[in-house]
């Protein structure tokens, strides 16, 4: 048999082992139940898009991610290449700090990009992890899915790739971003030797100008179009100020992003070191398989979070995390629904021919 014959034999033949059922807490039970949280919303025709919140961003001075996305699969694009060139406006988007050109950088002042995609029909995926000086790591994912034997690239290895397909490089820390960083390096620590220029007369940090942005970034967005076909991407500058080379959960398929034609497609945002050690785009997808709606299939993923967030560092004083996190997902009936931990959050949806902004259903209520 030859290679090519004995990995198609491979790829035809392979199955995904399904993750382990789970416990429900009782918060969990009383989100579930009748009533809690948003009810999931079937769409009646056309193409479903749904997303984080960012995917409805741009309005008045870029056009918006999710109105490209309509716009490329009305013109008969694949799902594929429609998200990654909806998500493609916000990397270029300065005034988003959490992704691409403009994204805060780690520790070092060096602003680092990860970003995968999906393709359901294949069943096949692409990634990027730490790439720096390429605006776009979405479409460079894309590439490595379309032109490689390969799942991801990272780092240098990433970046050569990226420039043997033509992609200029670019410095992608903005003025803003770096003075962001400039405040958050000189203000983290007391006990090193940067001075911010405000300061008590005991030397002292003052409260204004500590308060620097942060973000742990990112934005997914995932598509049903009208044939049933289904794609997702998720793209991110990642945590702000993180350590250099650290990887978050966006380009880890089954954790940031996971596509399934069969079933349907699941993204996330937020504290991705909670959502890799779950599996947790994965372990929506699997949940909707066993018959979960998305919206009940995020808050399982959000309520094993929960369960194994046992580090003292990362709880409130009454246990539960003090960190925020979000999953996004559609299922192939056209279904779709988003979860977050906390209260407040929304996701992004295009159903019926209308984008709107839906509030997610959650564990707990923010606290005031």
């Amino acid at each position: 048999m030859s290679d090519i014959t004995r990995r198609d034999f491979v790829t035809a033949t392979a199955a995904t082992a399904a993750c382990a059922a789970v416990g429900v807490t009782p918060t969990y039970a009383a989100a579930i139940a009748p009533g809690g949280g948003a009810q999931p919303v079937r769409a009646a025709a056309g193409p479903v898009i749904v997303g984080s919140g960012n995917c409805l961003s741009g309005e008045g001075y870029r056009q918006r991610c999710i109105d490209r996305v309509v716009e490329l699969l009305a013109a008969g694009k694949g799902p594929l290449e429609a998200v990654v060139e909806g998500v493609a406006l916000v990397e270029a988007d300065p005034k988003d700090m959490s992704v691409g050109y403009g994204g805060l950088p780690n520790e070092e002042g060096v602003v680092e990009l990860d970003a995968s995609v999906m393709d359901g029909v294949l069943h096949r995926s692409g990634a990027v992890g730490g790439l720096q000086r390429i605006m776009h790591p979405a479409r460079v994912a894309k590439l490595v899915l379309e032109r490689t034997d390969h799942c991801m690239l990272v780092g240098e290895g990433a970046l050569k790739f990226a420039r043997a397909h033509g992609f200029e490089e670019m410095n992608l820390l903005t003025n803003e971003a770096r003075e962001a960083w400039l405040k958050w390096k000189e203000t983290h620590s007391e006990d090193d030797d940067w001075i911010p220029p405000e300061v008590d007369e005991n030397g002292k940090q003052s409260a204004r100008w500590r308060a620097w942005p942060f973000s742990y970034g990112t934005i997914n967005c995932c598509a049903l179009d009208v044939k049933g076909n289904l794609a997702g991407v998720t793209t991110t500058s990642g945590l702000s100020y993180k350590l250099p080379g650290r990887v978050g959960d966006s380009p880890i398929i089954g954790a940031g992003l996971y596509v399934d034609n069969e079933v349907g497609a699941a993204g996330s945002t937020g504290r991705g070191e909670a959502v890799i050690q779950i599996c947790g785009a994965h372990t929506v997808v699997e949940a909707m398989r066993q018959g979960k709606s998305p919206k009940d299939a995020c808050l399982e993923a959000c309520d094993r979070v929960v369960k194994k967030n046992r580090l003292k560092r990362l709880q409130t004083k009454d246990g539960r995390p003090n960190f925020g996190l979000n999953f996004y997902a559609v299922n192939n009936k056209g279904e779709h629904g988003g979860a977050s931990i906390w209260s407040g959050s929304q996701y992004a949806a295009y159903v019926n021919g209308e984008a709107k902004l839906v509030p997610s259903a959650f564990l707990f209520e923010t606290e005031k």
